[in-house]
């Protein structure tokens, strides 16, 4: 009897830390069990043959929202294919309605509630040992002979117990490796699933700093840290700066999740004396609304937020990531406007412009009511609209979420933009608004576009406004020769030239 542990991983340099906890926890039986990860750009019938072909008894996905719909269609199908075969699922997708999904969907046998390593772990022992009596395995829900068995609640596990997940399984390509140091989140923001976890455990500090240490020695190119809040304790945070500015190998990376208005002068400090590339840190700000702050249970001091954020730019060696959520509760068009032009003007090098997403067992999804929603019903349950901003107000935020990406989150149009912001409109917001209806008017957004292309459009647009700002137009080309100088090889460049400005 052999046990498979997979999942669809979102993009290829994505790599699933799931699995590798359960593998490592069920380690003694690791001769039955193999891990394999696929993602959502393969074909289901690639999936669907290599599951098959693998011959296994049980078939084990991790389930999030950004690959439960394939999944469920690939259970149903490799139980058509194998009646024989066991199918068992994980992961926060499953664990929040795990009953109801269980009889609604007939060809799963088994799901894992919440946390999995110790509930995975007894069960491939009972499994394999062919007993199969699955009445104590805590943590589990299963069906026996066309009935549906509901197990008591696991106990919290003591973090420290887990095995580290990269004894065997360090990816030996350029995959991120994910990293926890910490399980459990202080905040309790309504629209986040780690907000249900009511306790925080973080690993002895000698610990991270042995597999911090196994990472630099190993070389590896990137270390994601997975805490839902990496500096949620001072001390400890930069303890773990520390160590790995002392360690440096001059290759590896290391992204952290902060929250900013947790970030001390000895943080930034930390931070400036580091290599460029070294750190990159994700603050995610979600809006500038103090009411919508506080109806979200989200405690954020905007007053000390901003200007660290502000300070962590300025010292120009570490990558900064900044996000906002759209669809919150009193963040109405208008609201979010604001929003957006406070976060746009920080300088960050990324800036995410999110929809909120109704997540199962979060709060803000069984307030749904209260604030009228109207979300997606299948994964991953985006905000349509709610009573304080229409389904077209969401519509013109993607609008310019997909040009705010194009052009400023993708790079390349430094100088254009910060001419074109301070000469076209009055504010941030108003140019993405304006170049993201003229891009949609041409049709742009039904085409794939090279970088090459994007110079050509903006150009396009510049010609577009000259109508009411003459000149406008040539200047802006020179600043986009500029900016594509900066960002092309010259053989690129070379090119462009030849083709012209004009766009086929």
């Amino acid at each position: 009897m052999k046990i498979l542990l997979t999942t669809l991983n979102a993009k290829y340099i994505h790599s699933n830390l799931a699995l590798k906890y359960l593998y490592m926890s069920a380690i003694e039986n690791r001769r039955s069990i193999d891990i394999r990860e696929f993602t959502i750009n393969n074909d289901d019938d690639y999936i669907y043959t290599e599951i098959i072909r693998g011959g296994y008894s049980v078939i084990c996905f991790s389930c999030y929202i950004w690959n439960i719909t394939r999944t469920v269609y690939l259970a149903e199908n490799i139980k058509k294919a194998r009646p024989d075969i066991k199918v068992l699922l994980g992961g926060p997708e499953v664990s929040y309605d795990s009953i109801e999904f269980l009889r609604k969907h007939k060809y799963i046998d088994y799901i894992i509630v919440g946390e999995g390593e110790e509930v995975f772990r007894d069960f491939a022992k009972i499994y394999l040992s062919g007993v199969n009596s699955f009445e104590k395995i805590k943590g589990l829900i299963y069906r026996s002979n066309g009935k549906i068995y509901v197990n008591p609640p696991a106990d919290l596990q003591d973090f420290d117990l887990v095995p580290f997940p990269y004894s065997f399984l360090l990816p030996n390509d350029d995959r991120i490796v994910y990293y926890e140091s910490v399980r459990g989140c202080p905040f309790r923001c309504s629209y986040c699933l780690s907000s249900i976890e009511k306790h925080v455990r973080p690993l002895p500090m000698e610990r991270v700093k042995k597999e911090l240490g196994y990472f630099l020695f190993k070389h590896v190119k990137q270390v994601k840290f997975i805490d839902r809040t990496f500096n949620y304790d001072r001390d400890r945070c930069n303890q773990i700066v520390k160590y790995i500015l002392n360690n440096d190998n001059g290759i590896t990376n290391f992204h952290f999740e902060i929250c900013g208005d947790l970030i001390d002068e000895e943080f930034i400090s930390l931070l400036g004396s580091a290599r460029k590339g070294l750190f990159q840190v994700e603050i995610g700000i979600q809006s500038l609304n103090p009411l919508t702050l506080e109806t979200v249970n989200r405690n954020q001091n905007t007053e000390l937020l901003l200007p660290n954020i502000r300070k962590i730019v300025a010292l120009g060696n570490v990558h900064t990531h900044v996000d906002l959520i759209a669809g919150l509760p009193f963040e109405d068009y208008l609201s979010f406007v604001n929003s957006f032009n406070g976060v746009y003007e920080l300088g960050a090098d990324q800036f995410q412009l999110g929809f909120l997403k109704l997540l199962k067992g979060t709060k803000i999804r069984d307030e749904k009511n209260i604030y009228e929603y109207v979300f997606r019903d299948v994964a991953p349950y985006e905000v349509i609209s709610n009573r304080f901003i229409s389904a077209e107000g969401i519509a013109r935020l993607k609008m310019v979420e997909n040009l705010l990406d194009l052009y400023y989150n993708r790079g390349g149009f430094f100088y254009t933009l910060e001419y074109a912001i301070a000469k076209l409109n009055k504010t941030a917001f108003d140019f993405y608004e304006e170049l993201a209806y003229f891009f949609y008017l041409k049709g742009y957004q039904n085409r794939s576009h090279k970088k090459e292309d994007l110079y050509r459009i903006f150009y396009e647009y510049a010609g577009w406004k000259d109508r009411s700002i003459p000149g406008v137009a040539e200047e802006i080309k020179d600043l986009l020769m500029m900016d594509m100088s900066s960002t092309l090889n010259p053989e690129a460049v070379k090119k462009f030239n030849k083709k012209g400005w004009t766009m086929l």
